[in-house]
C-alpha cells in the first residue's frame, strides 16, 4: 500500500459539481493517522488564482518544487481518498507547508483554545 505523508501533493479522483474529476491536493491527515487507515485527508489545490483568496486559501508560493505545473492556491476544502488511488507528485516546501497549516487553523477549531 502506497504511503503518503503531510505536506506530499499529489494527483486523485476529487469531488466536482460536475462529476469526479482528476485533480491534485496535499495531503494534510497525520502518519499516524495513515497508520490505521487506508485513506488519507486532502486539501485541494487549484490553479483558478483569480478567485478573492480569504483566510483558508495559500498561494503556494513554491509550486514547482512541488511538481506543479501551474501556479496554484491551496483551498482548505477537505476530502478524503483511498492512498491506493492517489499518485505522488512532489512535496511542499517548508514555507507553503507552514502556511497552510495556518490555513487550516484558520478553517477548524480543534478545541485548542
Amino acid at each position: 500500500m502506497a504511503s503518503f505523508s503531510p505536506g506530499d501533493v499529489v494527483v486523485f479522483l476529487s469531488p466536482d459539481i460536475q462529476g469526479p474529476k482528476r485533480g491534485p491536493a496535499v495531503v494534510v491527515s497525520t502518519n499516524d493517522y495513515h497508520a490505521s487507515r487506508p485513506d488519507a485527508v486532502v486539501g485541494l489545490l487549484t490553479s483558478q488564482v483569480n478567485q478573492t483568496l480569504c483566510a483558508s486559501d495559500h498561494l503556494l508560493v513554491d509550486w514547482p518544487q512541488a511538481g506543479l505545473r501551474k501556479l496554484s492556491v491551496f483551498r482548505a476544502f477537505l476530502t478524503t481518498s483511498p492512498q491506493s488511488e492517489m499518485t505522488y507528485i512532489g512535496h511542499l516546501s517548508a514555507r507553503d507547508w507552514v502556511a497552510i497549516q495556518t490555513c487550516l487553523r484558520a478553517t477548524i477549531d480543534a478545541g485548542t483554545h
